[in-house]
């Protein structure tokens, strides 16, 4: 922040937005906490979200991205074509409800593999805003375009225009390597439609099974296989070792969830069981507020196991834009991962 002068209430406005959700948690003054690395998959620079609730589009694409390093293949993806996506078809459905259904650009990890599917993908060279887009902002716009349009075609020309003014124009085709694609093509090219699946892990539903999780992001009622805790943690590590990132969704309201220092973990002596995680996420205390693409393992000089995000908050944190999350923090605080399959 540049301005140095700030008021009480700009203050009490900083407290609240360090716990919402996609956003930079509280400065810390502890020391650097040294790991030693045991998976340290190959990923893209770290992006920025800056002002926005789209995290579950980064983390998504960063684990897309990561999953073709492995490969040896150079993949970098455009968050700004995905959220354009979104958003033109969040205010088309404005529009259809009057105005009933509110533009907003949160989501889940699954919604960004619909948009894959449905809309395709563009590399982040052919379509990105070098200044951070505050998308907030652009959805207000972008109701106001909708309210004044008299019919859908007025509103699609006009949130476009809202768009290109904010983004920029959009390319009709994507050219990588001398080859001509279309979004949809291309992103068949970077994420098979079957090459990522949901898992979550809650009591009130039957382990073995998948349901409909019960969050509020979860906009399209999409699936999410159940398993127990124990077996969700075992097939994250499964999956890094094998040379293939997770996209972790999960609680980040934690005081013990920093991002300045890049740690995250519970207070000593919490109980890390399916039952406590169970109360945790039925009285709330367990919340959907994040995502992140995992693509490490690590151990502490005690021999504490961490799993190592890539975050979407910038590169000013002590770890250069990456978290290292505690395996008992993940067992009490996931919400949902996407596993390669």
């Amino acid at each position: 922040m540049t301005n140095t002068h700030i008021t009480a209430a700009t203050a009490v406005l900083m407290a609240v937005a360090a716990l919402t959700a996609c956003g930079p948690g509280a400065d810390s003054r502890q020391p650097r906490k040294t790991f030693i690395q045991e998976v340290r998959l190959t990923a893209t620079p770290v992006k920025d979200q800056g002002r926005s609730p789209l995290c579950w589009v980064y983390a998504v694409l960063a684990t897309i991205e990561t999953e073709h390093a492995a490969q040896g293949d150079s993949v970098n993806l455009s968050p700004d074509y995905t959220a354009r996506c979104r958003l033109a078809a969040l205010a088309r459905r404005c529009y259809l409800s009057r105005g009933h259904e509110a533009i907003s650009l949160r989501g889940m990890c699954t919604t960004a593999l619909h948009l894959l599917r449905e809309q395709g993908a563009m590399p982040y060279d052919s379509y990105h805003q070098v200044q951070t887009v505050n998308y907030n902002a652009l959805a207000r716009r972008a109701m106001l375009a909708v309210r004044a349009s008299r019919t859908l075609a007025d509103a699609d020309e006009a949130v476009a225009r809202v768009a290109d003014n904010a983004i920029g124009s959009l390319p009709t085709h994507v050219y990588m390597f001398g080859a001509e694609y279309s979004p949809i093509d291309f992103a068949q090219s970077v994420c098979r439609h079957d090459e990522w699946h949901a898992v979550t892990s809650f009591t009130h539903h039957p382990f073995g099974k998948p349901f409909r999780l019960e969050v509020p992001d979860n906009l399209m009622d999409d699936m999410f296989m159940n398993v127990p805790i124990d077996s969700l943690v075992e097939r994250m590590r499964h999956s890094l070792r094998r040379g293939h990132p997770v996209c972790w969704e999960g609680d980040i309201s934690e005081p013990g969830f920093s991002w300045s220092r890049g740690i995250a973990d519970i207070r000593p002596g919490t109980p890390v069981t399916q039952q406590h995680r169970q109360q945790e996420f039925e009285s709330r205390r367990t919340t959907d507020d994040h995502c992140m693409a995992i693509t490490g393992m690590a151990r502490d000089a005690q021999g504490r196991r961490y799993f190592i995000a890539k975050n979407s908050w910038g590169t000013g944190n002590r770890y250069a834009g990456y978290m290292y999350l505690s395996e008992d923090y993940v067992r009490l605080k996931t919400i949902a991962v996407l596993l390669h399959d």
